[in-house]
């Protein structure tokens, strides 16, 4: 059950916080990403209150075996910089660009009832989908 509360308050939370932020409005991200049009910095600051907030959270969690829950803790280890790693990257930053959503604000804004967002997340779907097929 604790699992359970923590994974509910977490998203609760991270999904309020992308409301309140404008992250899941397509024009404001876009606006944010259109760095020689009118650029609009308003999310650098939530992506920086983001990236504050976070290292601290990993400087505390760090020294912990457990977390909150009572699960082990889970840290990556990968840190080699590959071309997997890069191709990814840039087909998820073409993506942002041309839509306005990634993943987290995309599924906020479906259950925001934002129609735009069932475009996206459809599309993330079958991506997903064939990320997973079996190889042949």
């Amino acid at each position: 059950m604790n699992r359970l509360l923590f994974a509910f308050a977490s998203g609760l939370v991270f999904g309020l916080g992308l409301l309140a932020s404008g992250m899941t409005n397509p024009a404001k991200v876009q606006g944010f990403l259109d760095l020689f049009g009118r650029w609009d910095p308003s999310l650098a600051f939530v992506m920086g209150g983001a990236v504050a907030v976070t290292s601290l959270g990993y400087a505390l969690l760090r020294r912990r075996k457990t977390s909150l829950s009572g699960d082990a803790m889970g840290w990556a280890t990968a840190t080699a910089i590959n071309r997997p790693l890069i191709l990814g990257g840039v087909l998820f930053g073409a993506g942002w660009g041309i839509a306005g959503f990634c993943p987290g604000p995309a599924v906020v804004a479906l259950g925001a009832g934002m129609s735009e967002a069932w475009i996206f997340c459809s599309a993330m779907l079958a991506g997903m989908a064939l990320h997973d097929r079996p190889r042949a």
